[in-house]
Parts: structure tokens; sequence; C-alpha cells
């Protein structure tokens, strides 16, 4: 006999990992510590007009999947009403066995809309108006989606020349409770080959006020920007890398280099990587004198279908995962910090999952006694947040580290309703651990592993970034 879809033992698979999730795990709140929701919406606690808003506005992941079923485009990103687009959506969803959408989705459904079916093109209307009528009430704005989420701090992501002014406004505002923090992701300074680099650079001059013409004058700028980012209450930083990097050069071939890439020439990836070299060291130092924690996302390959990205843009859905990382690139990187005592606490991600045992043999190599787990990989990221790639992530994680350090997962969304992927995490989680206590792999010592599971759902995290979140 099948179980019921989805009930509330769903990936659960044996009493251990009931016991866990539902007494240990389900309490926990949630620590966005990775992002990239608008704070302006929080700060204006935007009000959805329908269901579509929060679900298919600038999901790319939903994007593919319609992509996939051959929807049309105008009912993807083009003029379509909105109610016409989720009637795809719904479509898309009953091929999608398998896939995590499908799961995400109705987690979304059953969490904030006590709705228990399933979604597909029959059900779609009855489903749009169930959700449309719930989104019109006042608790169901972005500030009330994510009190029931039992979200207690956010970290955003954050160019260094934004103002940051959504992050005043929220910190200022008496009524809102949940920390929102900026952190800093700065890629359009990193990526000297890119066509906007020039005027990028230009902007970062008239925000710092600081002239910009050579290396010493970008860190001028960007120290400026650190500080002003570190009064806000930043302690995250951020790097999106095809590759692992490390190509050092003297600072006059880099002053050479800046100075090219100012007139317009274009550099090649050598000497481009010469540059990003120098410019990601001095960052690094500046975070680890700072106490922030250095992200390092690797092995993305982006907007490979070149008309469409003329069409729409990046982030619409057209990356794939990259090449295993060159660990040799990697670790010399790592030492160059280690040496001179300035190796921030990091947190390694690969797109690639082939990575997942180097990355967990180079934590070891770098370790401190300033943080239990000072270099950590990251959950399973984007492209390997589904149910095998967070069980091959843990797995990995705990044959070449130790799973109770692990800091968990993170959101990596846009939508405020994405909430319940780090449910789908604790599920996953307290299974694994579950059916490791029952095969006798590990004492049945429930309350040293309900701490052990709380800890990698909010204590670490809390105790990682210095957060001080109080339960």
């Amino acid at each position: 006999m099948s179980k019921q879809f989805m009930d509330k033992d769903f990936l659960l698979s044996n009493e251990t990992a009931k016991v866990l999730f539902h007494e240990h795990a389900a309490k926990m709140p949630i620590i966005d510590y990775h992002c990239h929701i608008n704070p302006q919406e929080i700060a204006e606690d935007r009000q959805y007009e329908n269901i579509a808003q929060p679900w298919l506005q600038g999901d790319h992941y939903k994007w593919r999947a319609m992509r996939s079923n051959a929807t049309d485009e105008k009912y993807v990103t083009g003029d379509a009403s909105d109610r016409e687009k989720f009637q795809k959506w719904a479509e898309t969803l009953e091929k999608a066995i398998g896939n995590p959408l499908y799961h995400w989705t109705h987690l979304e459904l059953q969490r904030y809309f006590d709705y228990y079916g399933s979604l597909n093109g029959k059900t779609a209307e009855e489903v749009w108006n169930l959700c449309n009528k719930k989104l019109a009430q006042k608790d169901m704005s972005v500030r009330g989606i994510i009190r029931r989420s039992n979200v207690k701090l956010i970290c955003t992501t954050d160019d260094p020349v934004d103002d940051l002014r959504y992050h005043k406004q929220l910190a200022a505002d008496k009524d809102w409770e949940v920390k929102v923090l900026p952190a800093w992701r700065p890629d359009k300074a990193t990526n000297i080959e890119a066509d906007g680099y020039v005027q990028y650079i230009k902007t970062l001059s008239e925000v710092s006020g600081v002239a910009i013409n050579d290396f010493d004058s970008l860190c001028a700028a960007l120290s400026k920007r650190l500080d002003f980012f570190d009064e806000m209450g930043c302690v995250a930083s951020d790097h999106a890398l095809a590759k692992a990097i490390y190509a050092p050069a003297s600072k006059e071939d880099v002053d050479a280099l800046m100075k090219k890439a100012l007139a317009g020439e274009k550099l090649c990836e050598c000497d481009a990587d010469k540059y990003k070299t120098a410019l990601l060291l001095f960052l690094c130092r500046e975070y680890a004198k700072r106490g922030w924690v250095l992200q390092l996302h690797y092995a993305a390959v982006r907007n490979n279908n070149s008309r469409q990205f003329a069409k729409l843009g990046p982030d619409t859905g057209y990356d794939c995962i990259g090449s295993s990382l060159d660990a040799a690139s990697l670790t010399a990187f790592l030492d160059a910090l280690e040496k001179d005592g300035l190796l921030p606490k990091t947190i390694l991600y690969s797109l690639n999952p082939q990575d997942n045992a180097m990355l967990g043999t180079v934590l070891g190599c770098f370790q401190g006694s300033e943080a239990a787990g000072k270099i950590q990989q990251g959950s399973a990221w984007w492209f390997n947040d589904t149910k095998n790639g967070m069980e091959t992530q843990l797995k990995s994680f705990a044959d070449l580290s130790l799973l109770g350090n692990f800091i968990g997962m993170l959101t990596d969304s846009r939508s405020y309703l994405s909430y319940t992927r780090h449910e789908y995490f604790r599920r996953i989680l307290c299974n694994l651990i579950g059916t490791w206590v029952e095969n006798g792999e590990f004492p049945a010592d429930m309350d040293l592993l309900g701490k052990m599971v709380e800890d990698i759902c909010f204590n670490n995290t809390n105790n990682f970034f210095g957060f001080d979140v109080k339960l």
C-alpha cells in the first residue's frame, strides 16, 4: 500500500528520523544567511496580488522547467497574463515527478495555503482562487510570510555601491523584529573582463569619493565601502567565480592591467586572473580583519544561450554546471591567506557535485581554533539542492569532516515562499541520520542526536556568523 502524498512524515522513513524531525528540527527558527530577496519589498511590506507574482516572477528554476515542457516564452517571461502563466506552470508540474520543484511547490501550498491536494492543469483554477484569497489577507504580506516561516535573520545580496537605504529603513523600524543585514557581493568590481567594468569603476569612484586610476585607489575605494557595510551590520561576503583562481602578479603588473581595462582594452583570461587574484586576496584579508565570513561560489557557467541572453539578460535560466575545480589553485589561494594569518572563516560551494569529496578534504587542510568548522563546505547549491544532491553532499561531508559542525541550509532564492526549502533539507537530514542510527552505525542517544540536529538547523549558523540571534 502506498503512503499518503506528502503527509506529516514525508521523507521520514524510520522512527528515529520522525522523532528527530518532529521534536527537534521542526521547531528551530531559520537564519537565511544567503538569499537574493529584495529588501525593498520587506521595507514596503509588499502585498501580492496573486500567486503568480511570488512564484513565477524571477524564478529561473520554474522557467527552465516550463521551457522543458515546450512552453512558449510568452507564458514564461513574456506578456501573458499572470493567470495564463500560472496555468502553464500547473501543466508543467504534471511532468515533474522526481523533481524538487514538485516537492517545493506542494510544501508551499501546504504550509502557506492549507492546500493538501496536487496542483495540475485540472486543479489550477481551484488553487489559483484559494491562494489569491489567502494572499489578500494582511498576515500574508511579505513581512507576514517571513514571520509565519519563523525566520529570525536574513542576509540579502548587495553590491558595494548600494546605499543600503532599505536596510537602514528596516533597522529603524520599531514594528519590525527580524534582522535584515546586507551581504557584500563585489562581482562587478572583480570581473575586469566584463563589458560594464569601466562604467562600474566610475560609479564606485563617485559613491566612495575616491578617484580610481590604479589598484591602490581601487582598494581605497572598496575599503571605504567595506567600512560602510560593516557599520550597517554586514558580516558576510560572497563571490561568484567560474573557477578556482590563483595567479599572483606584481603590483606593477596589476596596475598596468587595470589601466588597460580602464582604457577600454580587453584582457585575456590569464591577465584577468592576475587582477582577480590580487583583488580577492586584498578583499579576503579585509574580511579577516573585520571578522566577516567569506563565501566562494564556484563552477557555474552562466548565460550560455546568447540569443536568449540578448533578449532577457542574466539570471533567466540559461546557466549550467561547470568543470570540476582545480584543487591546486584553490588550496594555493587559501594558503596565501593562511600564511599571513588572514584566512577568514570560509564557506566553499561548488556547483559541480564531483567536487564534494575534494572540498571535504580541502576543509581539513585549513581548519583553526577560531571556530568549530572554520572552513565549511556549503550546502548543496542550485542544481544540487535536490533530494539526491542534498543526501550526496551530507554523506560526503560526514565522510570527510564533522557533520555535527555543519552550518546547514540556505535559501538562495528570490521568493519569500521558498523558506519551505529549509523544511525539505531538515527532513532529508533527519532521515539520513535516523537511517545511520537504525542501522547501528551510531548510538541511539536521542539527547545527543537531538542537539546535533538543532545545531545543524540553527545554532551552528548563529555561532559561525556571530549573529547572536536569541531563540
